[in-house]
């Protein structure tokens, strides 16, 4: 019998790490203003991928389009103990030499490389039968994380939603209401851009996200109607948190959910408040240094990061309001429309004065905008 031939690092393979192997499977998908190639040899994980991000509006926030690459592998495991609350570990965070890695214990892990703009996702097959975990806290992380640090996005924990080319930046702690809130406002007709986590441009704060999904408590169906609701249970999974809270997973890729087809221009922050509203004060507007207080104290990982300064200067210009619980979202939604009623308003009257400005440059001193001379009465000096 034949001895097997050790390998030594005297003697490697041609390739042992498989960097020249080409994949079997690829996915080419827009997101988050870059192109991720997605490339694997396992058809399971290539779901999970096309789960998250197929059928997704093609966002750019500039040009050159940048490219990220993500490999992901799927790796032999043996089954893992049962945890008590059948979860796997919790991801532990690690940053080291300029690469950043989340490991989930075992076998299982996602390294990536902001120079580079490129991630690996290796995960064990015991981990496949928590597949929800595997795109939440490994795939989402790489695609997030590669897509904020590349392009200098400020990446925050919140929902955004607009019209026409205008959007709100919804902010709150847990339980104030915001998937209950964003659904309503999209059965209502709004479109959808993101229900927990957006990536602005600090410059010009253009937002981006990934409108896949919008995660629902069961108890907050009793504020939709009942065709609706059945629409919405026909396309609809439970998860399960590891806070321990089961939600519904509804997806939104499909008729009659309009998903924001650019990126959008945020107009005005609204942060949740979970206290019942008083009369005829649901929407109350904030001071410019209390909204900013209370947006770093809820966003303190973005604070962190190279662009706040540029986004918060930025922020400052805008309104800001706080949003207390009404009796029913559909009251919500429409205090939302209209604050974006009034940002369309706002766009088209600039737009409108800086267009009668030009006008009277070119007509020169003195000129109105259909070109008849007035007297210009300068102040003494």
């Amino acid at each position: 019998m034949r001895a097997r031939a050790r390998l030594t690092l005297a003697a490697p393979p041609p390739d042992p790490f498989g960097e020249h192997r080409r994949a079997r499977f690829h996915a080419r998908l827009q997101l988050l203003g870059g192109r991720f190639d997605f490339e694997t040899d396992s058809a399971r994980l290539l779901r999970i991928v096309r789960l998250a991000y197929a059928a997704l509006p093609p966002h750019k926030l500039g040009m050159p389009v940048p490219r990220f690459r993500v490999k992901l592998v799927l790796t032999p495991g043996k089954r893992a103990a049962r945890r008590p609350r059948d979860e796997p570990p919790p991801v532990r965070p690690l940053a080291g030499a300029g690469m950043l890695c989340g490991a989930l214990g075992g076998a299982s892990f996602v390294s990536l490389s902001a120079p580079q703009r490129a991630a690996l996702i290796v995960v064990s097959q015991d981990l496949l039968r928590y597949a929800y975990h595997v795109r939440y806290e490994l795939l989402e992380f790489a695609v997030y994380v590669l897509a904020a640090r590349v392009q200098g996005l400020v990446p925050l924990h919140g929902a955004c939603l607009g019209h026409a080319g205008h959007g709100i930046l919804l902010v709150g702690p847990s339980g104030a209401g915001k998937s209950t809130l964003v659904l309503q406002c999209l059965l209502e007709g709004l479109e959808f851009l993101a229900e927990d986590s957006v990536l602005v441009k600090p410059q010009g704060l253009l937002a981006t996200g990934v409108a896949n999904f919008v995660h629902l408590r069961p108890d907050a169906l009793r504020f939709i109607d009942r065709g609706s609701r059945a629409a919405l249970l026909r396309r609809t999974t439970m998860i399960h948190r590891r806070s321990g809270v089961a939600k519904l997973e509804i997806d939104l890729r499909r008729e009659p959910y309009r998903l924001a087809a650019a990126p959008l221009r945020i107009s005005a922050v609204v942060f949740l408040s979970s206290r019942p509203a008083s009369p005829g004060a649901l929407l109350t507007p904030l001071r410019r240094s209390t909204a900013l207080r209370r947006l770093a104290a809820q966003q303190r990982y973005a604070s962190q990061q190279p662009g706040w300064s540029v986004f918060r200067r930025q922020l400052a210009r805008l309104p800001a309001y706080e949003l207390q619980r009404a009796g029913h979202p559909r009251e919500a939604v429409q205090a939302l429309r209209g604050l974006l009623s009034a940002s369309s308003s706002r766009s088209g009257n600039d737009h409108r004065s800086h267009a009668a400005m030009a006008s009277r440059r070119r007509a020169g001193p003195g000129a109105t905008s259909a070109g008849t001379r007035v007297h210009v009465r300068h102040a003494p000096r």
